[in-house]
């Protein structure tokens, strides 16, 4: 079983951008609306959040562009990537605590280190690995689901329908094979402000 996964795994990085492509909302969040449990007014908020911070970042310097990865769920900021300085980090979060309507902050922003290969591509066949598993498990709606890996470090953001389905996400990601750490940022659907009809 764990051969198949990795041979998927490798199609799946081949074919990246179809997979990046499809599992991405109407509104950009990442998250499919169609599975979406947030109301259509929570996602559209998160999503003006999302380009509101996004714009401003790159207004201060247009190499965040690039360099940050913003994902909004429910009010709540999440920032990865890497930046030069640690003070460049702190600013980050200032502009990210003074976007209207948020709730929390998590930054993840590393200090930029000399490139290495070899760990990029180790993190990116972790993140492909755990995407399809994800993916081929049927107990979990995988495009609620965004993956991020630092350093072997796996960051998970996402909506689970139930403490089940966030188990076995955390589940599946500590069975990928050399990784050092899970952070997992996932919320259930009872926590979030959603409008129940």
């Amino acid at each position: 079983m764990k051969k198949k996964i990795i041979y998927l795994s490798i199609i799946l990085f081949l074919f990246n951008s179809c997979i990046g492509t499809g599992s991405k909302g109407v509104f950009g969040t990442g998250v499919s609306i169609a599975l979406d449990p947030r109301s259509i007014g929570t996602q559209i908020d998160d999503s003006i959040m999302q380009k509101n911070l996004a714009s401003r970042l790159a207004v201060r310097d247009k190499a965040y562009i690039l360099s940050i990865k913003i994902k909004v769920l429910d009010g709540r900021i999440f920032l990865t990537g890497k930046v030069d300085d640690p003070e460049e980090k702190l600013q980050i979060t200032k502009v990210a605590w003074e976007t209207a309507g948020v709730r929390s902050v998590k930054n993840d922003v590393k200090i930029k280190e000399k490139f290495n290969f070899k760990q990029s591509a180790k993190d990116l066949l972790i993140t492909s690995q755990l995407r399809t598993a994800l993916i081929l498990n049927k107990k979990i709606k995988a495009t609620n689901y965004n993956i991020d890996t630092y350093k072997k470090k796996v960051f998970i953001y996402g909506i689970a329908l139930t403490g089940e389905e966030r188990e076995e996400v955390i589940n599946e990601a500590k069975e990928i094979l050399d990784f050092k750490n899970v952070i997992a940022s996932i919320f259930l659907v009872e926590d979030l402000r959603i409008q129940k009809d």
